[in-house]
């Protein structure tokens, strides 16, 4: 953060913060926890919550949940075109969703890992809430 900005948000963090002692404790957990950023994992992390942001998508991990599937078995149970599939396929892949295994002309895919169920087992936690 730029020093002007930076200043500006500690006067506005003063008013609101009355008590002196309790501002400058305030203050340096802030601090600690801004400069506490992972500025080059960001990126990655906001990958995959875009890639799960979209309802298709969400399903398609929903299915492979169940096990590998290929496109035409996806495409069958969404019931959209082979294009449409592919497109979120890939966006998932490119997430490191899924893999992708190929068997002659056919494309297979399975979730990556457990930690995308996990992920998903805690958002239903939330939404059942």
């Amino acid at each position: 953060m730029d020093k002007k900005k930076n200043d500006v948000e500690i006067e506005r963090l003063k008013r609101s913060i009355l008590d002196k002692d309790k501002f400058e404790l305030r203050a340096q957990k802030l601090n600690l926890l801004a400069d506490g950023f992972n500025e080059e994992a960001l990126p990655s992390e906001a990958k995959i919550f875009k890639a799960l942001s979209d309802i298709n998508r969400l399903k398609i991990v929903q299915l492979l949940k169940e096990g590998e599937l290929c496109v035409c078995e996806l495409t069958f149970a969404l019931s959209n075109s082979q294009s449409t599939v592919s497109h979120h396929l890939s966006v998932l892949k490119n997430a490191g969703l899924v893999k992708e295994r190929k068997e002659g002309k056919w494309s297979y895919f399975r979730l990556s890992d457990g930690a995308i169920i996990e992920l998903l087992k805690q958002v239903k936690l939330l939404v059942d809430k």
